[in-house]
């Protein structure tokens, strides 16, 4: 669906602050409660926002957004980090992507790359950079699932054991201020960390409206992360947990 600017910037702020009452978003977008009301009701019902009593918030945190509502969200953020994240990756280097919006990103920023092997759970990953002639591309096996076409389970966690990689990027639901890599489902989280096991260097990739945001599953902590990417930099508190682990921050200009 296309966005307007109004939506956009509604989509943003509630990403970052998490709610907004109707009042406040009217008075920082200089319209009328009613213009409001009218602007988020297509997002409510595409699921990416969520009514309650006087304002707009997230919808259950329990619960990812599907694949396509992702990719829609923060694009603009999610490109720029992308393109950060492929200045990062020489040609022919080894790298593992596991499955997310914002990794989906990075493959499409990688497609001027040349040389890369590649290993993936993510359909949408692997068909984006087997493309390109001179990669290779290596899809892990096992249950597909519908929404976004990634393979997870045991068999997925034993193809990535096979291999060492020179670089790890993971696209996470959340990170807590203590600087947790957080995302929804186990099976990811199991994925992601048999990824790390397997990485000389991890990169994270992840916009702002992660920070702080509520998740369901702890991977691991900042201590197993070498670079965050963001478009934003942390929250104080964040920020000294991040230095604490010795992880660098990349900022997406």
């Amino acid at each position: 669906m296309f966005r307007t600017q109004r939506q956009s910037e509604i989509l943003r702020l509630i990403q970052l602050r998490g709610a907004c009452s109707i009042g406040d978003l009217a008075q920082r977008l200089n319209v009328s409660d009613e213009t409001i009301r009218r602007t988020v009701k297509p997002l409510v019902s595409e699921g990416l926002l969520a009514k309650v009593h006087g304002g707009i918030t997230l919808p259950d945190t329990g619960r990812e957004p599907p694949f396509q509502n992702r990719m829609l969200v923060n694009a603009d953020a999610k490109r720029r980090i992308a393109e950060r994240v492929a200045g990062l990756i020489s040609n022919g280097d080894t790298l593992m992507l596991d499955c997310g919006s914002t990794t989906a990103f990075v493959a499409r920023a990688l497609s001027q790359h040349s040389g890369l092997t590649v290993v993936t759970n993510s359909a949408e990953i692997a068909r984006t950079l087997a493309t390109n002639d001179s990669n290779r591309v290596y899809m892990a096996g096992g249950e597909l699932r519908p929404d976004d076409t990634a393979a997870l389970g045991p068999e997925a966690l034993g193809f990535v054991r096979q291999f060492r990689v020179r670089h790890a990027i993971l696209s996470i639901g959340a990170m807590e201020l203590d600087g947790s890599l957080m995302v929804y489902h186990l099976a990811e989280a199991d994925f992601s960390r048999a990824v790390i096991d397997q990485a000389e260097q991890v990169i994270v990739a992840a916009d702002a409206s992660k920070f702080g945001r509520p998740s369901l599953v702890r991977i691991c902590g900042p201590e197993r992360a070498d670079t965050l990417v963001t478009d934003q930099p942390p929250p104080a508190g964040l920020a000294e947990a991040l230095a604490a682990a010795d992880t660098r921050v990349e900022l997406a200009e």
